[in-house]
């Protein structure tokens, strides 16, 4: 049986080819009663055509029917045939085109299933084809997401990898800093060196003057005693000066001798504060070395993480580009099933 997306499309080929009203309802008339064997009417021809008015399709459909039956009319004019005889050859010229009008629709109805068939097959074949090409635009459309994430996931190495090296960078100009802070620091431990070991030999040069300051005060007063002892037993008469220059020798000596301790004491705390300045010098400059080298242990482990970096960024690349050779693999327009195999067309004439 006809469908009517079939007859609305054969409804729309007379259309586009024919712009005459009447001529285009009478060839409807023929689609429907010839093509599909359905009997024409008024109504079914405006339903589907719907152009002018509806005496359109009446007179269409009235002219229609007139032609046909002319055309089925069988007449046999001769002159020197008796009447009885014409309309026995009547007859039989009628018998006939009744026959090969039914052949003919024997034929119609043999070409409308085989037709019928081949556009379920190519029915079938279409479906089957936008199930491939829904199939396809969904692997696409796949293969675009992974290629999307895979981009995604490459900028965001690139990323990765331009702050590694910015990283490295800083941490290069920090490990430049430090190694020319290391070398102002070395520098100020020599000169501070320098300085302490000058003023070191100042104070010992100093004490040891100051050392020989009392030794010789010492002589002095054990001298000025014996001298004061001998003079003494020779001087009974002037002990009572003697006495008392005495006391003023030994306050004299006592005061020098105090004098001489405290300059020692003050080289000696002289000598403990350069001491903690050596010792602060040296905590600096073994803090700057641990600095160094914690430096150079994170420079090391950056470059190591940049060399894994790079190499997952190569395989992300080669993973776009197989993913891209897939993608254009699947853009590549699909041949429906079918198309190569299409039904041999038959056409045949009914016998006017």
């Amino acid at each position: 049986m006809p469908t009517e997306a079939q007859i609305h499309a054969d409804i729309e080929v007379l259309r586009a080819r024919i712009s005459d009203t009447q001529e285009l309802y009478r060839e409807v008339c023929a689609i429907f009663f010839f093509r599909y064997g359905i009997t024409p009417t008024a109504n079914k021809l405006y339903q589907y055509v719907r152009k002018g008015s509806m005496s359109a399709p009446a007179e269409a459909l009235a002219k229609f029917w007139e032609e046909l039956r002319e055309k089925s009319r069988v007449r046999i004019e001769h002159p020197d045939l008796p009447d009885a005889l014409k309309s026995a050859a009547g007859e039989l010229v009628a018998e006939l085109w009744t026959q090969a009008k039914s052949a003919a629709h024997e034929g119609l109805d043999i070409f409308r299933t085989e037709v019928h068939a081949a556009m379920l097959e190519a029915h079938s074949a279409r479906a089957s084809a936008e199930t491939e090409r829904t199939a396809a635009l969904l692997e696409r459309d796949l293969a675009q997401q992974a290629a999307k994430a895979a981009a995604d996931r490459v900028l965001q190495l690139e990323r990765d990898v331009a702050a590694e090296r910015a990283g490295k960078a800083a941490y290069s100009t920090q490990l430049e800093n430090a190694g020319r802070q290391q070398a102002v620091l070395e520098a100020a431990l020599a000169e501070a060196r320098r300085d302490f070991a000058t003023e070191l030999e100042k104070h010992r040069q100093a004490l040891e003057r100051s050392e020989e300051r009392c030794r010789d005060a010492e002589k002095r007063a054990l001298l000025e005693v014996d001298r004061e002892r001998t003079s003494a037993a020779k001087l009974q008469k002037d002990l009572a000066q003697s006495r008392q220059y005495h006391q003023d020798a030994e306050e004299r000596h006592r005061t020098e001798l105090a004098k001489l301790q405290t300059e020692l004491s003050e080289a000696r705390q002289k000598w403990g504060l350069a001491e903690g300045m050596l010792l602060e010098l040296r905590t600096r400059c073994q803090q700057q070395t641990d600095d160094l080298i914690l430096s150079r242990t994170t420079v090391a482990e950056s470059d190591a993480r940049k060399g894994l970096l790079e190499h997952e960024l190569a395989a992300c690349r080669e993973n776009v580009v197989k993913l891209e050779r897939q993608l254009q693999e699947l853009q590549t327009p699909v041949a429906p099933k079918g198309e190569s195999n299409k039904p041999r067309k038959s056409r045949r004439r009914a016998v006017a």
